[in-house]
């Protein structure tokens, strides 16, 4: 296809989007200058006092009792989540599919069941949930950041939505990813880049970053997103939310659609962002409850486990050892970071919990495994659904104009996989059985750690960063080691959010003896006054296939940081 014929492909795409908003959901848009429009959604006078009542209710018990018990009706939240969903749209182009009609319907389907037969229809009764635009939906097109996409009907409804409408769910957008999904921030052809609201010079991250920017700007009190090197975690991070990445399979994936379908060591998977930890568990729960392996034949047959949730396996709930890990011997963390850290290392110390520092194991080793296998097909899979339009496969997610300095030729992720070329079946074959042995080695050492925790038990859980930094300016994001490092091992891990950088208590640390080039880039990228008022997240880690006791062991860390942010003020 011609150029002209896919950019005019986009182009029309792009406008049919448009089109599908409502004229009397438009707001005035606040000037290009104007980074941080958190507020904008309460001040442009679209909602109701009752849709921003509805819309800024946080914890998602408080939304759920209100929709079971008829408080609040479906129609009533689907429609003030809709239009606060529009205004995100307007303020960081985060949506991709605008189904209004669609929605409401169900919304009103659901309404009329809890009036008819007088109770829920399932556990997420009436909740408006937002999905990445991989999860297909029966009648919608399925585009994913690919021109050559556009058009693209779904036949039948994914896994993941049958198991939405099972449980009440009412899903009502979807949001927007980068183009192949392989990047940590989110912009692609057809619909163009997403911004973050806390500051939209910078990334929402990716590539679930029309996610994160949505949940961020309360346009959905729920987002679902995808992680297979970090896109869960990373816009979560970067947005001041919640988010999980469950272990392989945990959650039903089938019938969505991904990048490199057919790769099967290091999987991607689904996991709940929002903004409370309630929204977490709600979410996980109801899915795992509906036994999604009678729909998935890949879905891990494990029912949800009230001890493992009772932390079991972690000293019933007594006290626990958390494990720091400082910096992972590639990139060393910016100052804000690093404040996180320590606030969260007091927060468990007085909580009475115990905190020791992560020794590294095998870290590079880890890291080249993973990322020659993503390489090992010489990004053939990416090339060939650019090629159903002609599009060009995208190489940067700096923008053609002003652009952010970033003094970064190639990444590590790159160096470290050397020249690029088509792997053979047998040279995948030996990073698949590397990776095992790697994640065997890994498993060692941390159950080594027994011998340092003082509970007689191994480290309970890992405290990593989610990235070197908190959200940085598009086109920056260029390493995503944090968190692949949980994709690569398999490990459960879920982002809280601790802090915001602050330009005061977050100045620039002297230069240290650099790992790579890379991290000697980062160290440079590193502003405190362009980073002043960014959310700063973390994550906690734990074991394979142990989403409970991670859940749970978040709401500890939660809970405890914010005893101490309120005994100590929230600038500690």
């Amino acid at each position: 296809m011609p150029a002209q014929d896919w950019k005019a492909l986009c182009a029309a795409r792009k406008q049919r989007q448009l089109e599908q908003i409502p004229k009397e959901w438009t707001i005035t848009p606040p000037s290009a200058d104007q980074r941080n429009v958190l507020e904008i959604p309460r001040s442009c006078g679209l909602l109701t006092a009752r849709e921003l009542e509805i819309t800024d209710t946080v914890n998602i018990d408080v939304l759920l009792d209100k929709l079971h018990t008829g408080q609040w009706s479906s129609v009533e939240v689907t429609t003030a989540f809709y239009k606060r969903a529009i205004v995100a749209q307007q303020l960081t182009n985060c949506l991709t599919e605008i189904f209004i009609e669609r929605a409401l319907a169900r919304a009103k389907e659901v309404d009329d069941h809890l009036k008819t037969q007088g109770q829920p229809i399932g556990p997420l009764h009436g909740l408006p949930i937002s999905l990445k635009d991989q999860f297909c939906i029966k009648g919608l097109e399925t585009i994913m950041g690919y021109a050559g996409w556009i058009g693209k009907v779904a036949e039948r409804d994914s896994v993941l939505v049958e198991v939405l409408y099972e449980c009440g769910a009412v899903p009502f957008v979807r949001t927007n990813v980068p183009q192949t999904l392989m990047w940590g921030e989110t912009y692609n052809h057809v619909f163009g880049r997403t911004t973050n609201p806390f500051n939209r010079y910078m990334t929402p991250g990716g590539s679930s970053g029309g996610e994160g920017a949505l949940v961020a700007l309360h346009g959905s009190p729920l987002g679902v997103g995808t992680d297979i090197g970090g896109s869960v975690r990373i816009p979560s991070a970067f947005c001041g939310l919640y988010g999980l990445r469950p272990s392989y399979e945990r959650l039903p994936y089938c019938n969505a659609v991904n990048s490199q379908i057919g790769q099967e060591s290091i999987l991607s998977v689904l996991g709940a962002m929002t903004n409370s930890m309630e929204g977490v568990k709600a979410f996980t729960k109801a899915i795992i409850d509906a036994k999604p392996w009678r729909k998935d034949p890949l879905s891990v047959r494990k029912e949800w486990s009230d001890r493992e949730y009772a932390l079991g396996d972690h000293g019933d709930g007594g006290t626990m050892c958390f494990a720091i890990m400082w910096d992972n011997s590639v990139i060393k963390p910016h100052p804000p970071i690093v404040r996180a850290m320590e606030i969260t290392k007091r927060a468990l110390e007085v909580a009475g919990h115990t905190v020791i520092d992560w020794e590294n194991h095998r870290n590079l080793e880890i890291y080249t495994n993973g990322e020659s296998i993503f390489a090992a097909d010489d990004a053939a899979d990416l090339l060939h659904d650019c090629e159903l339009s002609g599009e060009p496969l995208i190489q940067t997610m700096s923008p053609d104009t002003d652009a952010h300095e970033y003094a970064l030729d190639e990444p590590v992720a790159r160096t470290i996989v050397g020249e690029r070329r088509h792997l053979s079946a047998y040279e995948l074959w030996q990073l698949h059985r590397e990776k095992r042995e790697l994640r065997k080695s890994h498993l060692d050492h941390w159950e080594a750690t027994a011998s340092k925790t003082g509970t007689g038990r191994p480290v309970d859980a890992i405290i990593s960063p989610v990235a070197g930094y908190a959200a940085c300016p598009h086109g920056c994001n260029s390493d995503c080691f944090y968190t692949a490092f949980c994709n690569f091992l398999d490990y459960t891990s879920l982002v809280f959010p601790v802090t915001f950088a602050d330009k005061e208590l977050d100045k620039t640390a002297p230069p240290h003896a650099f790992y790579n080039h890379e991290d000697e880039a980062v160290y440079k990228l590193y502003n405190p006054e362009l980073w002043h008022g960014l959310p700063v997240g973390l994550q906690l880690i734990g074991r394979t296939q142990e989403e409970e006791g991670v859940i749970a062991m978040t709401e500890v860390v939660d809970k405890a940081l914010k005893a101490f942010k309120q005994a100590n003020g929230t600038k500690v």
